[in-house]
């Protein structure tokens, strides 16, 4: 998913983008407020991280242009500002929520997370089911049995490996390529340490698994059940 962040604030900018694309996202940045329509334009991204204010503008007055456009973003706003008169405001002008500065990482992350699924309730999701296994590409959320998994961005993305590959032997070295795009040595324990946190999240359900075929790699079944 592609979120787009602007702030004028250099540090924030960067600490924000790298702690996003670290998570699994696609982020673009913008500086200044006069580029802004014209990157969401450009980019079309899923999610707009703005700050409020940029020196002495503020990014409120743009609200209404970008809930008017095609596919518009959902808007989160950040705001050094606690107060109720300036929620009210921005949330009536099209923002779809809002976080007050200093803010916790953690809680940026579950505002976003909030977001895709409000998004996702009217979007078409490209997504795929292995078993009750369901993984929804666009979002990165990943269902067993209709529950969600808390997975981490690599956690995630050596389960989609496996999971496009349902039934077929994985190497070490085909898996560290695929996920850490690395040709390290294939005896280093950083795979079998996943699968292990894989197989611990997955043990909700019996059906599926991860199977250690000694001296080949691993296997993702599915048991069905009749």
């Amino acid at each position: 998913m592609k979120i787009l962040v602007a702030d004028d604030e250099a540090p924030l900018l960067r600490f924000l983008s790298r702690g996003l694309s670290a998570e699994g996202y696609h982020c673009v940045e913008e500086s200044t407020l006069h580029n802004l329509i014209t990157r969401i334009k450009q980019e079309s991204p899923a999610i707009a991280v703005l700050d409020r204010m940029f020196g002495d503008e503020d990014s409120v007055e743009l609200l209404p242009t970008i809930k008017s456009m095609p596919n518009a973003p959902m808007v989160l706003l950040l705001t050094a500002v606690d107060d109720v008169k300036e929620r009210v405001n921005g949330l009536t002008l099209g923002a779809d929520d809002y976080l007050c500065k200093p803010f916790d990482f953690d809680e940026l992350l579950a505002r976003i997370t909030a977001l895709k699924r409000r998004a996702g309730s009217t979007a078409v999701n490209d997504s795929f089911t292995v078993g009750p296994l369901r993984i929804d590409k666009d979002s990165r959320i990943v269902t067993l049995c209709g529950e969600e998994l808390s997975l981490t961005k690599l956690e995630y993305d050596t389960l989609f490996y496996f999971a496009e590959n349902a039934g077929k032997v994985l190497s070490r070295e085909r898996i560290l390529s695929r996920v850490w795009r690395s040709h390290s040595d294939p005896l280093t324990n950083v795979v079998d340490v996943y699968i292990s946190r894989l197989r611990q999240k997955l043990s909700v359900n019996s059906s599926v698994s991860i199977e250690t075929l000694r001296g080949n790699g691993y296997r993702l079944t599915v048991k069905l059940t009749p």
